[in-house]
């Protein structure tokens, strides 16, 4: 033991776990005035959020809920999405926020795997509630009711979310975890099989994304955020904290639509919002009539594929600041940024587009980001050329997959967190995606895993051979394209094809294209998906 250690102990007095769950605490101690929540005519303060996020927390501790559970939530951006990010860590349990644009079976297996012992679940979602019901007779359901009244033969067993908070205890004394590198999430994403992975956060790392968040955006006190993004998403990209932690305003949006969003972004002062392209793009091509009185500056981040050009220039014009952002569900979202420079000033509008297209460099808090040789887990030389894998380390990165410690130790291999998708690195330390070695299409914003949809096609009685590529869309940036081979004798019209597979899948995974013929394969039989791509990429 050195001078430096002896006596100098960790204690109570100068350690303190890192959480987001203090952000609302302090933000209702300093600001308890300040309005916290818009939400139609919903309008709350800090201090009455603060004591909302302590009710539910008490009123879960009582009914058996404490550290290591799992406490699902379904819901659109409304408050309640708002509040369980706080009373749910705040018990000690852990927050799984479901996709609402999931088919059932999925999100049943969600909640199997997870193991979820509540379900807060908005009423319109009551098809899924009745069958989680059925499925898991222990599970405790809470049906907030929004915009609809709960229909009794699905909610049957359901408490309603008022309800329930009214029994709990406005100054709840939570604690901070014992241990910051305590599960406070669980959010499942697409991989390259069908089932999703369930990844886990920590509060370390919840805390430090959040902080993360406002120096990359130089995000002031009091900003007005506007909901655009799904907070089902990442968790918003852990943005109910950072809001939390700059007393800022969550303007809440039930569902996007793009004259709405306009109207609050000048009805609210909005400040700051989310989005994925698809969300940019059609802000950017709405009328200009909707837009009319917005005079104030309004920044977006943006993450995913980035915009065209023509669209990134749009913003512009109409007064929207983009900053660019990369991530991945195992990286708590946005944990890259493409920070603009000075000199970029200078240069001309297509080729400022194209330096802001790229997926930059680590975000403030994140200890690392490379493009490294997947097999030497060298670096690739910054020649924009070389292809490499885009790699993370650092405090932002997921604890691992929940119950798959296979798929976790591969994930970290080489003491890093291997992303799968592949980049170069270009001569001012920026990096590029080039394309994607997992199978994943990302529609939207939402991961598509082609095997899921693949093993869709397989199930119709006149396919032999099927698979399914990224293709590029002007409205979701890409979406699924499906080249079939047929069984001899078989035949079968795309139209056919994409109904079957409605049967199967969520609407946004439905392949949009279906090309017959015979597929291209090696020696060995495997499918050549490079060739089909490259089909895709000439026109079919």
């Amino acid at each position: 033991m050195h001078m430096f250690d002896e006596g100098l102990d960790r204690r109570e007095a100068n350690y303190v776990p890192l959480t987001p769950i203090d952000f609302i605490a302090r933000a209702a101690e300093v600001y308890g005035a300040r309005l916290a929540i818009v939400h139609g005519e919903v309008r709350r303060t800090w201090r009455e959020t603060y004591e909302r996020t302590r009710r539910l927390a008490s009123a879960l501790q009582q009914a058996g809920i404490g550290r290591g559970d799992t406490v699902a939530a379904l819901l659109p951006n409304i408050p309640a999405m708002i509040e369980v990010h706080f009373g749910v860590p705040m018990a000690g349990a852990v927050l799984n926020t479901l996709n609402t644009r999931l088919d059932i079976a999925t999100i049943l297996f969600m909640l199997r795997h997870g193991e979820a012992r509540v379900l807060i679940v908005d009423t319109e979602f009551g098809d899924v509630a009745a069958r989680a019901a059925q499925e898991f007779p222990d599970l405790r359901i809470i049906s907030v009711n929004d915009v609809m009244p709960a229909d009794p033969a699905k909610f049957s067993r359901a408490t309603d979310y008022e309800v329930f908070l009214q029994g709990g205890d406005p100054q709840f004394a939570w604690q901070p975890p014992a241990d910051e590198w305590d599960a406070i999430a669980l959010n499942y994403t697409s991989g390259t099989t069908g089932d999703p992975k369930g990844v886990v956060y920590h509060h370390r790392g919840a805390y430090l994304n959040a902080l993360s968040n406002i120096l990359e955006w130089d995000m002031p006190k009091h900003a007005v955020y506007l909901w655009t993004l799904p907070l089902f998403h990442c968790n918003g990209w852990c943005f109910p904290w950072t809001v939390a932690a700059r007393a800022g305003v969550n303007v809440c949006l039930r569902k996007f639509d793009a004259k709405t969003v306009f109207e609050l972004i000048r009805n609210e002062r909005v400040t700051h919002y989310c989005g994925a392209p698809i969300v940019q793009s059609a802000l950017a091509n709405a009328p200009q009539q909707w837009r009319e009185g917005i005079e104030h500056r309004v920044a977006t981040m943006v993450a995913g594929a980035a915009p065209a050009p023509a669209v990134i220039a749009k913003m512009k014009e109409i007064g929207f600041d983009l900053t660019h952002v990369y991530g991945l569900t195992e990286v708590y979202g946005p944990a890259s940024v493409c920070a603009t420079q000075e000199s970029w000033a200078t240069v001309s509008d297509d080729e400022r587009a194209q330096l802001n297209a790229r997926q930059g460099v680590r975000y403030h808090l994140q200890a690392a980001v490379a493009v490294l040789d997947p097999d030497t887990l060298q670096p690739v030389p910054d020649d924009g050329e070389t292809l490499g894998e885009i790699m993370f380390r650092g405090n932002i990165c997921m604890k691992g997959y929940l119950k798959n410690p296979r798929a976790t130790e591969t994930a970290f291999q080489g003491g890093w967190f291997h992303t799968g998708d592949l980049g170069v690195l270009m001569s001012d330390g920026y990096m590029r995606i080039r394309d994607r070695s997992k199978d994943i299409i990302i529609s939207g914003g939402e991961n598509i895993s082609s095997i899921e949809v693949e093993d869709a096609l397989y199930r119709h009685p006149a396919v032999a051979v099927a698979a399914v590529v990224a293709m590029p869309d002007a409205k979701w940036g890409e979406v699924p394209c499906a080249f079939v081979e047929l069984r001899e004798g078989a035949s079968v019209t795309a139209e056919e094809i994409i109904e079957h597979c409605r049967s199967l899948l969520a609407g946004y995974k439905l392949p949009k294209a279906v090309c017959f013929g015979e597929l291209p394969k090696t020696s060995t039989g495997k499918i050549q998906k490079f060739e089909l791509r490259a089909r895709v990429k000439a026109g079919l």
